[in-house]
């Protein structure tokens, strides 16, 4: 829906002279903005139209229609869907059946864009269903139109994966492509009895498309050839191209080389009359190949000498490659080997720039054919090899490094054998420096010390073994002896109150464990103790409690929750009670630029759903994790989309391999040596 459109229907007494009017001006600014082609501009007046605010829903409801049809045309699909679902709310509250409508379209095409294709075929389904019971012939073809371009789409995505040729595509492909022929056809049936030439233009385009993925190319011929009527007669120079273009490409399939280049022409020259030089550049590598496949080289090179100009014009490192390959097999063929030889160079170096394996292998392949018929050595081999052998020393070289001379190092450290840091041994390197004290010097220490060793029997292993379990234990016990006070500091003490019974056996037990005295005093004083129980605490069916004495770790279990009960209320959060509202917003109030319009409605349920959203909102909003964005792939300028060549040369390689002869080598030195001797 148009804003100016809403203008028209919109009455004088709906808007206010302040906020509703100036929201209607901004509107029709931003509508004429994006009309003009300045979509960021539009979408400025948009936005501030709406922060105005107004109380016309279909205004508002319009105003989300053009923001999110602006987003979308500037590739901001997340905003453009947001907004498009902002006005499928509105048409659904204002009952807004062709609104919805529309809505549902837009929204699955943005949908479609963004790949999330089950739910654009629901959005689609859902626009084609209203459209129907409307009766409205021109929603029921664009919603035919939509689902077609959705299906197709689904298509092409899911054939992505692997290299397919037309017409060899997986079973799950095939019938999305035969789902969109099908909404395809309908759409131009129904065009055609309405008379729309450019609709029927569009549909025959996208079916002649649709024929070729599934390689029906006798088909695709008609309807492009019917494409290309209706685009002559409404001058449409850019469908013509198009036309003309796909038309080169079906014949190609079919072997009809001819015709493929009359259409290859037409469309060189419409590209050069619209000002496309990558088209022209497509066009240029299309005809260069056509003319290889009718083996006539010289206009072949031709034209690949021209579409390696554009593409390094265009900066297109693939295109470039591609053109260098072409020209030299084009050279090859005429017999001009040292030119053949330039390009494949060139060829390899943009190949192995670009990390493209394929590419590599195919340029040393011909850099090795060539340089047998010239009788040259091999440079790439030979550089190949001294790359290989300088590797090969690093690795040899690598055992020497300082990071394995360190690893070795570490390795030796580990051999070593631990020393006890126990108290004992610290008292006996006491008493040594102490005996040592009085001696002469340090040559007589160094004697003494020499003696000693000598008159020491050899340790066994297994002593030493013993000796670590004796340090072991004497020195938990100096831990136990040194941190005993610091440890009966950090004791909490039970304040209990008066009168209870627990609280003598919690003190008995006390004094028991720090005068160690005999425990069996505390656990008859415990069996003599009475069982409290806790209010906060179930009762276990499964301890006869009434028959069986507590133990107790029972009891002081007991006791601790008792003492942390108090504790553990006070750190509980309370939940507050909102002050209740005498009114409530109306359906869709949170929509931004509507004004609160007031009900007398209230829920208790509502109200406390109400409270969990507002102040858990923005919690789950920072919690929420955005998928990683994948990188567009960049596709070569210069070369079309469909490079049906790549895709013929792939599916013949076998067989020119083996058909290829095997070149003799004439050594010039022999011949020369033989003549020589005849002599």
């Amino acid at each position: 829906m148009s804003v100016s459109a809403s203008a028209e229907n919109l009455s004088t007494d709906t808007q206010s002279c302040d906020g509703g009017s100036m929201c209607l001006e901004l509107a029709l600014e931003g509508e004429r903005l994006c009309k003009a082609g300045d979509c960021r501009a539009g979408v400025a007046f948009f936005q501030a139209a709406i922060q105005a605010g107004t109380d016309d829903l279909r205004t508002l409801s319009a105003i989300y229609s053009q923001l999110g049809n602006a987003y979308f045309y500037l590739g901001d699909y997340n905003k453009a869907m947001q907004y498009h679902k902002h006005d499928l709310t509105l048409a659904r509250t204002i009952n807004d059946k062709l609104g919805e409508a529309k809505a549902s379209g837009n929204l699955g095409n943005t949908l479609k864009v963004m790949g999330k294709f089950a739910e654009a075929i629901q959005c689609c389904k859902r626009h084609l269903e209203i459209s129907r019971c409307l009766g409205d012939k021109l929603s029921e073809g664009r919603a035919l139109y939509n689902l077609g371009n959705v299906y197709h789409a689904q298509g092409k995505h899911l054939g992505r994966v692997g290299q397919n040729d037309p017409g060899h595509f997986p079973q799950e492909v095939r019938e999305c492509l035969m789902q969109a022929v099908t909404y395809y056809e309908e759409n131009l049936e129904l065009m055609r009895s309405l008379g729309d030439r450019q609709a029927m233009g569009r549909a025959c385009g996208n079916l002649g498309n649709t024929c070729y993925l599934l390689g029906d190319f006798t088909r695709a011929i008609r309807y492009h050839t019917e494409r290309l009527t209706i685009a002559r007669e409404v001058g449409d120079k850019a469908a013509e191209r198009r036309a003309n273009s796909n038309l080169g490409n079906s014949h190609i399939f079919l072997g009809q080389f001819e015709n493929a280049a009359e259409h290859y022409k037409r469309t060189l020259a419409l590209a050069e009359e619209l000002g496309d030089a990558a088209v022209e550049a497509q066009a240029c590598y299309s005809l260069g190949n056509t003319y290889t496949l009718l083996r006539e080289y010289r206009v072949a090179e031709e034209y690949h000498a021209r579409h390696l100009a554009a593409a390094r014009k265009l900066q297109d490192r693939v295109g470039e490659g591609r053109a260098c390959w072409s020209l030299g097999n084009a050279h090859a063929a005429l017999g001009n080997h040292e030119k053949a030889l330039y390009y494949a160079k060139e060829h390899y170096s943009i190949s192995k720039e670009l990390g493209d394996v394929l590419g590599v292998a195919t340029a040393q392949m011909n850099i090795g054919d060539l340089c047998k018929v010239l009788g040259m050595p091999n440079e790439i081999e030979t550089l190949e090899q001294a790359s290989a052998a300088a590797a090969a020393s690093a690795e040899e070289g690598a055992a020497q490094t300082p990071f394995n001379a360190l690893r070795v190092r570490r390795q030796s450290m580990e051999q070593l054998s631990l020393i006890q840091l126990t108290p004992d041994k610290k008292k006996e390197a006491r008493k040594g420096a102490g005996e040592g004290e009085g001696d002469e010097g340090a040559e007589g220490e160094d004697e003494a010390c020499q003696l000693k060793e000598r008159k020491k029997p050899p340790r066994k292993p297994m002593a030493r073994a013993e000796s670590e379990d004796l340090h072991t234990e004497s020195f938990f016990e100096l831990l136990s002896r040194c941190q005993s006070g610091r440890m009966d500091e950090q004791r909490a003490v039970l304040n209990c109150k008066e009168g209870r019974v627990r609280s003598k056996a919690g003190k008995l037990l006390r004094s028991a464990s720090s005068s160690d005295k005999n425990v069996s005093a505390a656990w008859s004083v415990a069996l003599q103790t009475p069982v409290v129980r806790s209010p906060f605490r179930a009762p276990d069916m499964r301890s006869p409690e009434l028959t069986e004495p507590v133990r107790p770790s029972e009891e002081m279990l007991n006791m601790i929750t008792d003492m942390q009960s108090e504790r553990m209320d006070s750190q509980r959060a309370e939940l507050r009670p909102l002050p209740k509202k005498p009114h409530k917003l109306a359906k869709g109030a949170s929509l931004p630029g509507l004004r609160p319009q007031r009900t007398t409605c209230t829920k208790p349920e509502e109200d406390f759903l109400e409270m969990i959203a507002r102040f858990q909102g923005s919690r789950l909003e920072d919690q929420r994790t955005e998928l990683p964005s994948l990188k567009p792939e960049r596709r070569p300028k210069t070369l079309p989309d469909d490079d049906f060549f790549n895709q013929l040369m792939r599916a013949q390689s076998g067989r020119m391999e083996d058909q290829r002869a095997t070149i003799p080598v004439k050594d010039n030195r022999a011949n020369k040596g033989d003549s020589n001797s005849k002599k």
